[in-house]
């Protein structure tokens, strides 16, 4: 270990994410130490822990003693917690008094006040990407397939319908087809809003995904991946645009090669190809 070694502490959700962001936290030389949800986490982060924890969903007292008693230093938040289940989490006092003062309960505002709760105990929330900063979703066109009049009418769009639903705190995609919107994501998660989409819209979709304005970056950052690529190509959705530089895209080459290979089109979006490439 060197001088500047910190110990991260990462709260690990499901799927590959908190595995890439607890590896690149240990490859810089950090201590890792991690807490788990039942049902909810990957425990395969444990090969590159020096410590993990067990808890249930809403022990936030014990999470944060946990941290403290292992000189966590920065916190990271990373991975999936399935939303549905999380509605049956029993909140300790700490937790619940927390949530008493919330106007809302929407991911940004819960988050944001989570944050708050390790930042009051002198721990630094950092971005899952300052570890993983390969993950970022590049801008511009990604496949060799360009987005014909249709799509990108589509992605103009959805850009502005999924700002302003993003704006709402309610969800961070929509699903259109020729100006109309067939799905918004909610609860349920993108890839169920895509299925639910193009189910309604039929074959030629386009799915947009963003970062919401004003979202806290540190904790919940939008993502795609092959899984959900390979849905599309199932449920003849054609084109997929993307926040670029604010969003993250697993298994990025694999799922261009897939969607070359199947003809679908991926564009990192931000506002300057909107309106230099696209409008």
């Amino acid at each position: 270990m060197t001088n500047n070694t910190e110990t991260i502490g990462l709260i690990a959700g499901g799927g590959q994410f908190p595995l890439l962001v607890a590896k690149g936290a240990a490859a810089q030389g950090n201590r890792v130490v991690a807490v788990f949800f039942k049902g909810h986490s990957n425990f395969e982060v444990s090969e590159y822990t020096d410590a993990s924890v067990e808890l249930k969903l809403g022990q936030l007292n014990k999470l944060i003693s946990f941290f403290k008693q292992n000189g966590v230093s920065k916190v990271v938040m990373a991975g999936t917690i399935n939303k549905p289940k999380a509605l049956d989490i029993r909140p300790d006092f700490r937790a619940a008094k927390l949530l008493f003062k919330l106007a809302t309960k929407g991911d940004d505002v819960l988050l944001r006040a989570i944050a708050g709760e390790f930042e009051t105990e002198g721990m630094e929330v950092v971005g899952p990407h300052e570890y993983a900063p390969d993950l970022l979703t590049p801008a511009g066109f990604l496949t060799k397939r360009k987005p014909n009049d249709v799509e990108r009418g589509d992605l103009v769009f959805g850009w502005k319908i999924a700002r302003e639903l993003g704006r709402l705190d309610i969800g961070q995609c929509v699903v259109v087809r020729e100006g109309i919107v067939a799905a918004v994501e909610a609860i349920e998660g993108t890839d169920a809003a895509v299925k639910r989409g193009c189910e309604l819209g039929g074959k030629g979709c386009c799915i947009v995904k963003v970062f919401k304005p004003g979202q806290e970056k540190r904790v919940d950052m939008p993502s795609i991946g092959l899984k959900t690529i390979q849905g599309m190509k199932e449920l003849g959705a054609t084109c997929l645009g993307v926040e670029a530089g604010k969003s993250l895209f697993f298994d990025l080459e694999e799922s261009v090669r897939f969607a070359e290979k199947h003809g679908i089109t991926i564009v990192g979006l931000n506002q300057d190809l909107i309106d230099k490439e696209l409008s």
